[in-house]
């Protein structure tokens, strides 16, 4: 069974995205990731990711600033991604070890779970 997923490429003015730094206890730790996560079973994509960014970042984003991105499946999970450049906030670690923000290219440098690497591509597209 594959599991939805949803994530957000959030790009600042510098045109700098935000990661995220899974928690060293949790499968991948320590990666770093799009913030985002599951999609429940009574939810559409973007409503799942309004509210995981609440949840992981303390944001307030309206499911039409979500403008689909790219996505990538490993067979087990299935990742939209999508870009979002207006929210309101500062985005705070609520859900992760760390936050770093940082221009696409060198994005790809950074160890990653093997479904987010094909959507940074996607990014510096």
């Amino acid at each position: 069974m594959t599991v939805l997923v949803v994530a957000a490429a959030l790009i600042d003015a510098r045109g700098r995205c935000l990661m995220q730094q899974r928690p060293a206890h949790k499968q991948h730790g320590r990666l770093w990731e799009f913030p985002g996560g599951k999609v429940e079973a009574d939810e559409a994509p973007t409503e799942a990711l309004v509210r995981e960014l609440a949840e992981e970042l303390d944001i307030m984003v309206e499911a039409g600033a979500l403008a689909p991105l790219s996505f990538a499946s490993d067979g087990m999970v299935t990742m939209l991604l999508y870009r979002c450049t207006r929210w309101g906030g500062t985005p705070r670690p609520l859900a992760a070890d760390a936050l770093r923000w940082d221009v696409p290219e060198r994005l790809a440098t950074l160890p990653m779970p093997p479904v987010d690497v094909p959507l940074v591509a996607a990014l510096r597209a």
